[in-house]
């Protein structure tokens, strides 16, 4: 909850007796307009979910699934601890939105373990091409769960960018082998963990968004890898912490990202993130994008370009009639 203005606040504890005292909970910061700091931000974390991805993939030869994603989160819950920690000047854990809390903690880890699990029957650019259907569902869901108005060409930007997402794919390739089912159930995952960031945005500190994400996916995984558990080598290890480390930066950019933008704005710069695994994958891998994936990235940078250009219009009309949103935003 925005905290009152200090001139309020003074008043208040002038003229009313002191309320009972209640935990203290860490004030979130307010929403605020600003677009394209969002998109900055949302372009910052698909290089830091990129790394992790990729690193999850050269992990998957040797550990099941549900094992790096435990390293990954017992990672991240090392890595917000001092939130967690009554007494602490971060102490994070009193929540509005409790549920809503562990609703999200769930969606992520889901997101988490489908895409690990298809990355190791898939190419990496396939397997994060064939995700990248969650703007598609962030728009959807973002209609239905934030009321937010979704214009014809912002709609048509976005199909666009699928329509990227399918000349990368290519009916007929590998990336239809049946495992293409888990990034897509994965993409669904992270849009309902994205649309959830927002309806906390403004409620929430992301400090605290992120410290319950990190307990609720320790807890599910702890009762699951003691079933899978393979002994993790030192090498493992080293890189598993990379994974948990790039994973928890780039979430947390996340988590400011929706501070500043709706879903629907923010969903199509997402696609950028298929730019940094296609380098990584290269590198790592020896996998050379072909003509299509670079065919496809056209029309996926294109949607993103078209729709920042349409959100510039959008906010000069704004400002122009008052409010009145155009109905072509």
């Amino acid at each position: 909850m925005t905290p009152p203005p200090a001139a309020a606040a003074r008043l208040d504890s002038a003229s009313l007796p002191l309320p009972e005292k209640k935990p203290a909970t860490r004030p979130a910061p307010a929403r605020a307009d600003r677009p394209f700091r969002g998109i900055a931000l949302i372009l910052a974390s698909t290089v830091f979910l990129g790394a992790s991805d990729v690193t999850a993939k050269y992990l998957s030869a040797t550990l099941p699934s549900i094992e790096i994603a435990w390293i990954r989160f017992l990672v991240f819950a090392l890595i917000m601890s001092p939130a967690m920690l009554r007494g602490s000047p971060l102490f994070a854990l009193h929540s509005q939105r409790p549920g809503l809390q562990v609703m999200r903690g769930v969606a992520l880890l889901a997101s988490s373990l489908f895409f690990i699990s298809g990355l190791r029957f898939l190419p990496i650019a396939e397997a994060s091409a064939t995700g990248f259907v969650s703007p598609l569902f962030v728009t959807a869901l973002s209609i239905a769960f934030l009321g937010e108005r979704v214009g014809i060409r912002r709609w048509i930007a976005t199909a666009l960018g699928l329509i990227g997402v399918l000349i990368i794919l290519r009916p007929g390739t590998s990336a239809f082998h049946p495992a293409a089912f888990f990034p897509m159930v994965s993409a669904l995952a992270w849009a309902t963990t994205l649309i959830m960031t927002r309806m906390m945005s403004g409620r929430e500190h992301a400090l605290t968004t992120m410290t319950w994400s990190s307990i609720v996916g320790v807890c599910v995984l702890c009762a699951l890898v003691p079933f899978v558990w393979v002994a993790p080598s030192r090498h493992d290890i080293l890189f598993g912490i990379l994974i948990g480390v790039a994973s928890t930066l780039g979430q947390w950019i996340v988590v400011l990202a929706f501070r500043y933008a709706d879903a629907s704005v923010l969903a199509p710069f997402s696609y950028t993130q298929l730019l940094w695994v296609s380098i990584l994958g290269f590198v790592i891998f020896g996998e050379v994008p072909d003509i299509w994936t670079v065919l496809g990235a056209v029309f996926i940078v294109g949607s993103g370009l078209y729709t920042a250009h349409r959100e510039r219009v959008r906010r000069s009309q704004l400002l122009a009639l008052d409010g009145e949103l155009s109905p072509n935003a």
